[in-house]
């Protein structure tokens, strides 16, 4: 079993990639990350090799996306990650040319996770995207499925979710580390933006030994790796907490146990 020293990733926010978590050289054996911001007139190429991606466009302006003759132009993102609008997105297959061109300022989450080559690329409009309310109270946040596993690919599963100050989130505490017919073993990155962009939140990850048991305050543009365990989040008083979850693993479904220990939240 990847030891990791922290499963906290700091990101440099003012760099043109915040945060880059390659698959496996984090320790993962099954998703990777990549945060990029791009300055109007800038343009991203590379090759998906391996691996499927979802490219999500999460704030900014026009950007035009291309995965081998597929050509999406100008599409215009949201003014903010917290906006209560759904974000567009690209499916890319492995052993395709990805071109991202700006046409204005404008970041985008891209998420990993190694494939065969079974689908196509495709626009994910997000017109399509299911969003809802989970949990009541001070436990209300808002979700935004934008590569659930009712939409094809081969491992990946991409959700956003925006939580109001003062309240939390993944909460009760849930893990996805084991497989079975109630639970599915899925790796876990969260990338985590703050409003207003100088606020903090709190992630912990842990597992019922305590063999993990790590709690950090993250800042604007922070990863957290989930390899395995409870991961449960707080926004603290005064500051939105947005996060994207990228999660694959040998099967491609989201099935979780609640910590028995506060399982008692949801059944009150």
């Amino acid at each position: 079993m990847t030891h990791f020293s922290s499963y906290h990733i700091k990101a440099q926010p003012e760099q043109r990639v915040p945060v880059d978590l390659p698959i496996k050289k984090t320790g993962l054996q099954y998703i990777g990350f990549r945060a990029l911001r791009l300055a109007a007139g800038e343009c991203e190429v590379f090759e998906s090799a391996t691996l499927e991606h979802c490219i999500t466009v999460l704030q900014g302006g026009a950007v035009s996306i291309s995965v081998g003759d597929l050509h999406c132009a100008n599409l215009r993102g949201r003014d903010s990650v917290f906006a209560a609008s759904a974000p567009h997105a690209v499916y890319a297959p492995p052993k395709h040319k990805i071109t991202i061109t700006a046409h204005e300022v404008c970041e985008l989450g891209i998420s990993s996770a190694p494939a065969k080559g079974l689908h196509r690329a495709r626009y994910l409009d997000p017109a399509m995207m299911t969003q809802s309310v989970r949990g009541a109270g001070s436990n209300a946040r808002y979700i935004c499925d934008i590569l659930p596993e009712t939409q094809i690919a081969e491992s990946l599963l991409v959700v956003e979710v925006r939580t109001p100050a003062g309240h939390s989130s993944s909460y009760p505490p849930h893990k996805h580390d084991s497989s079975s017919a109630q639970e599915t073993a899925l790796e876990e990155i969260y990338y985590h933006r703050l409003n207003p962009a100088q606020g903090f939140a709190f992630q912990r990850v842990y597992t019922d030994d305590r063999s993990i048991d790590q709690a950090m305050a993250v800042e604007n543009h922070d990863c957290v790796l989930v390899p395995r365990g409870y991961h449960p989040c707080a926004a603290v008083h005064g500051y939105d907490l947005y996060y994207l979850n990228t999660m694959a693993g040998p099967v491609r479904h989201w099935a979780f146990n609640n910590d028995p220990q506060h399982d008692w939240l949801i059944k009150k």
